[in-house]
């Protein structure tokens, strides 16, 4: 049995195309594979902690060989915590909308807390090599209203997608498969098709992952 969990980084609920495509992703998995388990984290509804202060100083402890105090032990536990839900998956899900061309700031802060030396990544001296130190399988949903395609004319203006694939890549998730839903600005009837294609990809990928 396989864990899958699903990390939904839009608040519109079923107004969102990543939402309801990735829905339709996780229908057609749990039809699957029935006696896989799937954690959903709405990041939305999470109370992420800041980091910053004490949080903060047990990473730069650790960074550089020193062993933390008792006040940044105690704040580098909830780090901890949080990350050991993220990397107890097998597989991962994400629904990830475009924001001001990026990544809504949820998902952002998310990725700084749990994207720490010791539990994502490590440094090797040896090498002067960062490794990635999380392993598993990703699904990726990115809905965007206008189109950033190669060839768009638009592509640089892109850094919803790079910088995604950017931290999959640095914390060692490699086996990336996407669905994109673009154009959704561009009419009733575009957004329309865009919602059709990406759930019909969906709906394969979700059977077979």
């Amino acid at each position: 049995m396989a864990k899958l969990l699903y990390i939904e980084t839009s608040p519109r609920q079923a107004r969102s195309h990543s939402t309801a495509v990735a829905e339709t992703f996780l229908a057609a998995y749990q039809a699957a594979h029935p006696d896989d388990e799937v954690d959903r984290l709405d990041l939305w509804a999470e109370n992420l902690p800041r980091f910053d202060g004490e949080m903060l100083n047990a990473k730069y402890s650790i960074m550089h060989g020193e062993q933390p105090s008792a006040s940044e032990r105690t704040a580098w536990a909830e780090v901890e915590r949080i990350f050991a839900r993220f990397n107890a998956a097998d597989k991962y899900l994400f629904s990830v909308p475009m924001w001001n061309l990026g990544l809504p700031y949820v998902l952002k802060h998310y990725i700084d807390i749990i994207t720490q030396p010791g539990l994502a990544w490590r440094f090797d001296p040896a090498s002067s090599s960062y490794e990635g130190l999380v392993q598993g399988k990703v699904a990726v949903v990115f809905a965007s209203g206008g189109m950033y395609h190669p060839g768009s004319g638009a592509e640089a203006l892109d850094m919803q997608k790079p910088s995604f694939y950017n931290w999959l890549g640095f914390i060692g998730l490699t086996d990336v498969t996407t669905i994109t839903v673009a154009g959704t600005l561009f009419g009733p009837e575009a957004t329309a098709q865009a919602r059709r294609d990406g759930e019909a990809q969906a709906t394969q990928l979700g059977a077979n992952f």
